[in-house]
């Protein structure tokens, strides 16, 4: 399939062969919160380079803690890890833990979650453009009405990052008059219970008088139409992100309008061969400098998101993201017949 070839040709070229020179490394892992579904992609995927590169995968699991998550690194450390792979719980409480690598020069992976520090390596997706294509997928379902603005969690960079592009593309229609946000509510870390409950206040304050969701993921979308289907409102535009199998199998149902598919595989794919890179002290080619809001200059690289919507559900078919069963469940989408 045409996009995923390509995603996974830039990945290929942009990165150095380590194979060779791997034998012995150790890399570390920090795991956010292991429970959410799109972890587990990404850990197969960054074994899978590892593995392909003789080296060892270690990993530890914060559990939404950013107290635990330091803890964890020290261990990781004291493990002999040669490189982390940070997946970020608190983005400022993390800190000392890249202080402490630093002291021990181990090179640090911020992985998909921003870590302001110029010391780490910063590898996500663009999501500014992400948080775009949900709001201008949801803007082409109700162009008019009032809308409501679930985000991440306060304490990930990636919630503004989605909102300031959300913000950019719905801008217009509020200058307007044609859109009113009647809510909007941060989602503390990103669980889908939270998310519901807000949604549920926000339909209460508005009498349910709410014509579309702008939600930050899959899983904050879950949550909004968990609470719509109790008001009988289940239907009304819904966007997500993450290519969550539960989240593709309501857009194909139309539940939700959009999730934003970052290929966890690429992505992982991508951070075992850096981390890999970086812990010989070879540059990763591809890579390239970006400023933080903040104003801190750090090495990055940015993969390409797609949206997927019920119009284009074959692309993650086509890429074995998702088996057409799981996909289809409940629907009469034409990539189902």
């Amino acid at each position: 399939m045409k996009l995923f070839a390509s995603a996974t040709a830039i990945i290929a070229g942009a990165l150095m062969s380590t194979a060779a020179l791997a034998d012995d490394l150790v890399i570390g892992v920090s795991w956010s919160n292991f429970q959410e579904e799109r972890w587990k992609t990404d850990e197969a995927a960054i074994k899978g380079a590892l593995d392909a590169a003789g080296a060892k995968y270690i990993s530890a699991d914060a559990q939404s803690s950013s107290a635990k998550q330091l803890s964890d690194i020290e261990s990781l450390i004291a493990q002999g890890a040669d490189a982390l792979i940070i997946l970020a719980q608190d983005a400022s409480a993390v800190g000392p833990a890249v202080q402490a690598a630093a002291d021990e020069d181990i090179p640090v992976i911020a992985y998909d979650r921003l870590i302001e520090d110029a010391r780490a390596f910063y590898l996500t997706f663009d999501n500014v453009e992400v948080g775009r294509m949900q709001a201008r997928a949801v803007l082409a379902a109700m162009p008019k009405g009032n809308y409501v603005m679930i985000k991440g969690s306060p304490t990930d960079p990636n919630a503004d990052f989605l909102r300031g592009g959300q913000q950019e593309v719905l801008q217009a229609a509020i200058d307007s008059g044609d859109i009113t946000i009647v809510g909007e509510a941060y989602t503390d870390g990103w669980v889908p219970a939270n998310a519901q409950r807000n949604m549920e206040q926000i339909l209460t304050a508005n009498d349910n008088n709410v014509d579309a969701v702008v939600a930050s993921n899959d899983g904050t979308a879950g949550g909004v139409v968990a609470a719509l289907t109790a008001q009988g409102m289940e239907g009304i535009p819904v966007s997500g992100q993450d290519g969550d199998h539960a989240a593709l199998n309501r857009v194909a149902i139309g539940t939700q309008t959009v999730s934003v598919w970052k290929d966890a595989r690429a992505l992982g794919a991508a951070a075992g061969e850096i981390a890999v890179s970086l812990a010989k002290d070879m540059a990763v080619e591809g890579a390239a400098e970006w400023t933080s809001p903040g104003g801190t200059t750090m090495n990055s690289m940015f993969l390409a998101p797609v949206p997927v919507t019920a119009d284009n559900l074959n692309v993650v078919l086509d890429a074995g993201w998702i088996e057409k069963d799981a996909l289809c469940a409940g629907s009469d989408n034409a990539a189902c017949k």
